[in-house]
C-alpha cells in the first residue's frame, strides 16, 4: 500500500504543503539557514521542473503550494530530496554555530537506522488544491502566517514570503508564478 494512498493522486499536480523542523527547533529565524533551504529548492526545482506558486519560511517550518510536472517527479520525490538535502547543509552550518545542536539531531534519529542526524519530522503534509476557493484560501494563509505569529505587520514586510512576490513583483528571493492567481488581495 502507497503511504498515505498518494497512489490516489494521480494526475493531481497542484499541492499545498507543509513540513516541520525537529522538536519545533527554529532554526529558520537565522536567514542564513532560510537562505540554504531556498538554494536546495532551486536545484530540485531544475531537476523537478516544479512551478512554486506561493511560500513561506517560518522559524520552524515552511508552507508552500506548488504545481508538479507529472513527467519530471512527484510531490513525494521533490520533497524527499528537498528534505534529505537541505537537512545536510542546514545542520552542518548550524552545528559549526551553536555545537549542542547536534546532540539534538543525533537524538533524533536514534530511531532511524539509516540516519546519523535528523532535522525534518517524518514526512510532510499535503493537501491537493481542489478548486479556485482552496487556492486563494491556502494562498491568504501562507502569507498571513508570518503576521499571524506576531513577527511582521504585513505580509509583504516579510523576506521570505511570496507576499513579496505579489505586492511588489520581488522575485530576488525565488521565482514565483503570481499569474496563476492574478493581483495579491489581502
Amino acid at each position: 500500500m502507497s503511504l498515505r494512498h498518494r497512489n490516489s493522486l494521480i494526475g493531481c499536480t497542484l499541492f499545498f504543503i507543509t513540513t516541520t523542523v525537529w522538536q519545533f527547533l527554529e532554526p529558520f529565524a537565522d536567514s542564513k539557514a532560510c537562505d540554504l533551504l531556498i538554494e536546495n529548492i532551486k536545484h530540485y526545482q531544475e531537476r523537478y521542473k516544479f512551478i512554486i506558486l506561493a511560500y513561506v519560511i517560518m522559524p520552524s517550518h515552511f508552507h508552500w503550494i506548488v504545481e508538479v510536472n507529472k513527467e519530471c517527479g512527484t510531490v513525494s520525490d521533490i520533497m524527499r530530496n528537498i528534505k534529505k538535502y537541505s537537512s545536510w547543509d542546514i545542520m552542518e552550518y548550524l552545528t559549526k554555530k551553536e555545537a549542542g545542536l547536534n546532540k539534538i539531531f543525533k537524538e533524533a534519529a536514534k530511531n532511524y537506522d539509516d540516519q546519523k542526524r535528523k532535522f525534518w519530522m517524518p514526512r510532510f503534509d499535503d493537501k491537493v488544491i481542489r478548486n479556485e476557493k482552496m487556492f486563494w484560501e491556502k494562498l491568504r494563509y501562507i502569507h498571513n502566517n508570518p503576521v499571524e505569529e506576531g513577527l511582521v505587520i504585513k505580509p509583504e514586510d516579510y523576506k521570505y514570503s511570496s507576499a513579496r512576490n505579489y505586492v511588489y513583483g520581488d522575485h530576488t528571493v525565488i521565482e514565483v508564478d503570481t499569474s496563476y492567481a492574478g493581483m495579491y488581495i489581502p
